[in-house]
This record gives structure tokens, sequence and C-alpha cells, in this order.
């Protein structure tokens, strides 16, 4: 029987964009994988949601968690709530705490003021800073495809639960061991900093820079993300 794992997804909350590693993992795993609900107010909610997604996926089994940016943040949190439940971590661009928190109020107010509709061509301004560089135009073009099922409700949901996010102080206490995945190339989170941040405190816990990669690095085609996780396992 294949392993279990469950993918935990970022900011845009639905899951779409491992749509390139999802098939490299069912190689090895019996893959799932969780969408965010919109319109949830508070971090334990998501925590009991992604509880009942990881016991219908694996009711007697452990699973291996991979979370990627603010997914990241939430497979922590999930982490220490249900300890039992998680074999292993795998942590892509995420952080302990979003930092500094001026910018993320900032980012918030400017997404209610800002017309939905235009947040397809910001992300098309900005793409050459929140992708891989070796991306190419056609995944581009899925990027924004997949990105019309996100929702103003959504992000603005996680954006206010990133201002009370925060796991420093917890980090001693995680069971499971973790690989924390980082791209050098990260305008958005300083990954390899926050990676060896949190790898200084947590126990059992592995850090891999992405090399030439950005912030959105799972849509890239030269990275495989199950051949990481084996190595890592391997090793």
């Amino acid at each position: 029987m294949a392993d279990p794992l469950v993918l935990v997804p970022g900011l845009d909350g639905t899951g779409l964009l491992f749509y390139r590693q999802v098939p490299l993992l069912e190689r090895r795993y019996a893959v799932t994988t969780h969408r965010l609900r919109d319109s949830a107010v508070h971090i334990d909610e998501l925590v009991s949601e992604l509880d009942a997604r990881v016991t219908a996926a694996a009711p007697d089994r452990r699973v291996t968690l991979v979370g990627e940016s603010f997914g990241g943040a939430l497979s922590l949190t999930y982490a220490l709530a249900h300890p039992d439940r998680v074999e292993r971590l795998v942590i892509v661009n995420s952080f302990p705490y979003f930092g500094p928190q001026a910018r993320l109020w900032l980012g918030y107010h400017l997404l209610r003021a800002t017309p939905w509709g235009v947040m397809r061509m910001v992300r098309q301004l900005t793409a050459f800073r929140m992708h891989s560089p070796r991306t190419g135009r056609d995944e581009l073009r899925q990027f924004h495809h997949l990105m019309r099922a996100t929702t103003r409700e959504g992000y603005l949901s996680r954006l206010r639960m990133l201002r009370e996010y925060d796991v420093r102080a917890r980090l001693a206490d995680l069971r499971a061991p973790v690989l924390f995945l980082a791209a050098d190339r990260d305008h958005l989170v300083p990954a390899v900093e926050q990676a060896r941040l949190m790898a200084t405190v947590a126990p059992r816990a592995t850090v891999r820079v992405l090399e030439g990669h950005g912030h959105i690095c799972l849509i890239a085609p030269d990275l495989d993300l199950c051949a990481i996780i084996d190595e890592w396992i391997a090793h």
C-alpha cells in the first residue's frame, strides 16, 4: 500500500498549483490535495478541516504533510496540534512568523482596495519576481488560468490569519522529522534565512536550498518534489 501524502496549498488556497508535482509524487505515494476554505476566520478552523482531510486520507496511518508558503505555516501548526497524525513534514518557502507586520498590513489593504479583475494583470507584471526563471510561457499561462479559481475573500482571510500566526516558540516541540525547502531567488519570503532559522530550533530538521528557484517553484519544469523527498528519506 502506498504511503499517504497530503498537499497543503499556499495563499491561493486552491491546491491547483500542485498539478505538476502530483503525477510525480503518485509514483510512490497515495496523494491527496487539500483545499482551504475561503470563509475561515481563524487558523484553528483550517487546522480542524485539515485534520478531517488527513483522517479521511489515512484513517489508520500517519501521513507525509507537504505545505507550501502559507500552507507551510498551516502544516507546522497542524503538526504541533496533531503530532500523532504526521509521519514527516516537508515545508516549502515558508516561515514561523510573517514579518514585518507593516508589510502584511499594507498588502491586506491594497488587496481590499484593488479591483479583483486587476489581479490577473498584477500577477503578470510580477511574474519575473515570483516564479523560477526556468518556468516557461506555457506554464505561466497555465498558472494564470488556474488562478482564476482564487477569491479575494480567501486571500484576505488568510492574510488576517498571518497577523496572529507565530510558532517560533513552539518549533522545539515538533516530533516529526522536517525537510525545509527554500528557494534562493524567493523575493516574497526570505525563504533560505527562515528555513535555516527554523532548523536551528526544530529537532530532526534538514534544510535544502532550491538553487535558481523563485517563490512559486512547484510548477518549474526542473523541480521533482518526489525525487527530493526520496533523497531526504534515504539519507
